[in-house]
């Protein structure tokens, strides 16, 4: 059954120019989860095993998904509430709900659109990490753990570095870093290619003065194609720290040639390698 959720290369390069770092706003789609068009399967499906009502429900989330992917959001709303109309009990079309009221800067309704996909499939473990994250967003933070542990504790679940990323970022937003670093690295175990779970785990333990460590995990992602100009700069002011002066300037030539016009850029030429 096919997905309607990006690439994973796509994915992981749109969560990482939207995070940046801890206190950056825009997360959104760093972490929600766009759903597939069916819910999790007990057992492998055919088309037979379908009724009527519900492959009409799966054509209409489908259309949706991909005016929601386009940034469609009120094309993609439309389709989905025909989803809805076609299949009253499709938690997946909720699941999708949820994200475009989000995206609609519409949190009740969404939560009330998540809420309503894990009622309908309790091991809807996607509608549990967009509610989690929703509850992230809203500053209610062990609201949002528990349900990214739901999500988490699902055992047909298979993005659960992905929601440990998301949970590992909402407890350093709650002000809670020993519990964050600790999430972010079990989802660094499971997924070690997430730059976002890099990036936000390497600076922590720059921000508790663990370099050693910080330099091993900004390393590793600078040295990828996922590279951008907050990595680049978090990777200057570690290097700096750990008195590496061949490795700041080979880090500032890439700043230097690829975001000219970036606020690290000029954060660098200041000299600010101090700012947290």
């Amino acid at each position: 059954m096919k997905s309607l959720s990006p690439s994973p290369a796509g994915r992981v390069r749109r969560m990482f120019v939207v995070l940046g770092g801890l206190g950056l706003a825009g997360l959104l789609a760093a972490c929600a989860s766009q759903p597939g068009v069916g819910d999790t399967p007990t057992e492998f499906q055919t088309a037979s095993d379908e009724s009527p009502a519900r492959a009409r429900a799966r054509t209409r989330l489908a259309l949706a998904s991909g005016y929601f992917e386009n940034g469609q959001h009120v094309v993609a709303l439309d389709e989905q509430k025909k989803a809805v109309q076609a299949d009253p009990t499709f938690a997946a079309a909720y699941n999708l709900g949820g994200l475009i009221y989000m995206a609609l800067g519409d949190n009740a309704l969404a939560q009330s659109h998540f809420q309503r996909a894990i009622a309908l499939n309790p091991r809807d473990a996607n509608a549990m990490h967009n509610l989690g994250w929703l509850q992230c967003q809203q500053g209610n933070y062990a609201a949002a753990t528990q349900s990214f542990q739901r999500a988490v504790a699902v055992p047909t679940y298979q993005d659960r570095a992905r929601t440990l990323m998301a949970q590992g970022v909402c407890e350093a937003r709650g002000g809670d870093p020993a519990k964050a670093e600790a999430t972010l690295m079990h989802s660094y175990e499971l997924d070690a290619g997430n730059p976002v779970t890099a990036y936000t785990l390497s600076q922590l333990l720059f921000q508790r003065g663990d370099f050693t460590r910080a330099q091993f995990y900004i390393r590793r992602l600078n040295n990828s194609e996922l590279a951008n100009a907050q990595s680049l700069w978090l990777g200057i002011r570690v290097e700096y720290r750990m008195n590496d002066q061949r490795a700041m300037e080979q880090l500032a030539s890439q700043l230097r040639r690829r975001f000219a016009d970036s606020k690290e850029l000029t954060a660098y030429d200041k000299g600010d390698f101090n700012d947290q």
